[in-house]
């Protein structure tokens, strides 16, 4: 985006012992950026297997998001006709690259407090919001970085049942990455050092689209519920919800504000646990995001709906390492505006326990 604008560390837990994942969660996306199909919407937190071991956790992982399709509603959307819309800024990629460090502590089997440290890696570039100019490359405007999103900070509760099944979880995304845009005479800056476009293109030197930025300058509430049951010997199923709103925004003065939007994801999925050390599973993710609010927002490219198919497995190397790897493909969307869209994602990573 030119003008006006700019995933939660869960753990694959295998029944037996086998205490550690990392899968990163972006049913709450880890940055908020300007669009409802950035985020990774994996969900593995504990539902994702038994066994609530005490102790200390560490995890690491990445997530490749490329959006490099145009889409609108149900469809995609060639950029030529887009151009045609008067005041409709033509997107053209951006690669999001997000890795995240996860440090865990368990008390005991019914509580576990997480910190989560993103760091972004955002190549985004887009062409011009005038209909007289060409989709040439001369055109473009591009913006890189490589910098530390926002942090959260998870408690979660494994102890509603018995059986331990069924937990919730409770958090807090802070304002920590850089955020910001352009004052209400758009000749100054708000916010905390946003980025800007690079020197050329139609946007050259101009700040980045507030949405885009490394952080939202928000503090966000992060909401979650989960149950995991056995099927039969070698099958598990889950489901997950998890709710995600901006409580208080730091960009909340007239003509320079920004909130952005809340986010809803459920999931649903099974684990195939014939063999404890390969884990393959499946889930199904409906994420809906709200459109973004404010002057430095842009409302109407950010809101949709989007429902994804996401296959992977969990390895355990050894009784306290563990990797795995998912690939998301989302199989139907309704989008408002136009947005960049990925046709997959990928996640990897690693978690330790001890």
């Amino acid at each position: 985006m030119v003008r006006g604008s700019v995933r939660q560390w869960p753990l694959v837990w295998v029944s037996g012992g086998v205490v550690l994942g990392g899968v990163l969660l972006a049913a709450v996306p880890m940055t908020a950026s300007a669009c409802a199909t950035c985020g990774c919407t994996l969900v593995t937190d504990a539902v994702m297997g038994e066994g609530h071991a005490a102790g200390w956790s560490i995890g690491l992982q990445y997530d490749l998001i490329n959006q490099n399709q145009l889409r609108h509603n149900a469809a995609a959307a060639d950029a030529t006709t887009v151009a045609g819309i008067a005041g409709q800024e033509v997107e053209h990629q951006t690669q999001n690259q997000y890795t995240t460090l996860s440090i865990g502590y368990a008390p005991n089997e019914d509580w576990r407090f997480r910190v989560l440290l993103p760091w972004i890696r955002r190549d985004h570039s887009t062409y011009s919001a005038d209909p007289a100019l060409p989709l040439t490359p001369d055109q473009l405007s591009t913006a890189k970085y490589f910098l530390p999103g926002d942090a959260k900070v998870l408690a979660q509760y494994q102890g509603l049942l018995l059986t331990h099944r069924l937990g919730v979880q409770l958090g807090f995304k802070l304002p920590t990455g850089r955020f910001g845009g352009p004052d209400a005479s758009g000749t100054g800056v708000v916010g905390r050092n946003p980025v800007s476009f690079g020197a050329s293109g139609n946007a050259g030197g101009q700040l980045l689209d507030t949405s885009l930025q490394p952080g939202t300058g928000s503090t966000d509430a992060l909401l979650g519920l989960n149950y995991a049951a056995p099927l039969n010997e070698s099958f598990d199923v889950f489901g997950s919800a998890q709710f995600q709103s901006a409580l208080w925004h730091r960009l909340n003065q007239p003509g320079e504000n920004y909130r952005p939007g809340n986010q809803l994801t459920v999931s649903i999925g099974a684990r195939y646990e014939a063999n404890l050390r390969w884990v393959p599973q499946i889930q199904l993710n409906l994420s809906h995001r709200a459109a973004d609010q404010g002057a430095l927002a842009d409302a109407e490219d950010t809101q949709g709906t989007v429902l994804y198919v996401s296959p992977g497995m969990s390895v355990a190397l050894t009784k306290h390492l563990q990797a795995y790897g998912f690939v998301q493909v989302p199989v139907a969307s309704r989008l408002s505006g136009y947005q960049l869209a990925p046709r997959w994602t990928a996640t990897l990573g690693a978690g330790y326990a001890f």
